[in-house]
């Protein structure tokens, strides 16, 4: 898939549906959002006109909402993704994160690496789901997957 290159984020908000958390909650959503702006590649399939683009992101009843808007704050359109499909994987990854954590004050660097593996693997299952979920609505690389389920994950994360 060949995305031209003004068609990527240039903004990415959190309404006041997402609430609050920590401070070290924030600060982790605050770095995703940094990262995800940082590289990404983003287009609505329906949108020919081009980018960049604001992603405005709210929740509604266990939904992710993708409200896309240009630059200038033009809308594109309004994606809902429910979120019941990564449940799973976001619990799994925080797991093992735990345990990856737990395994970098006390075990050998190999097991710290096997765990490493499998995070890094949760993690890109969580990152097929989202593409595959957005499939015909917005085209992303997978990197820029990575990113926007880096996100995902954060939002669920209560600190």
């Amino acid at each position: 898939m060949t995305i031209p290159p003004d068609c990527r984020l240039v903004e990415v908000e959190l309404d006041e549906s997402i609430g609050r958390s920590t401070p070290d909650v924030e600060h982790e959503r605050a770095v995703a959002i940094f990262d995800l702006i940082e590289e990404n590649t983003f287009r609505p399939v329906a949108d020919d006109n081009g980018g960049p683009y604001r992603l405005r992101l709210s929740l509604v009843e266990s939904k992710l909402v993708f409200a896309i808007a240009r630059e200038n704050n033009d809308p594109v359109v309004t994606h809902i993704l429910s979120l019941t499909p990564f449940r799973r994987i976001v619990k799994d990854y925080f797991l093992i994160c735990e345990s990856y954590y737990d395994a970098i004050r006390s075990s050998s660097p190999s097991q710290i690496e096997a765990i490493d593996m499998g995070r890094r693997g949760l993690h890109n299952e969580g990152s097929q789901t989202l593409l595959d979920r957005l499939s015909g609505k917005i085209d992303v690389d997978f990197d820029t997957a990575r990113r926007l389920f880096t996100l995902i994950c954060v939002l669920h994360w209560r600190g």
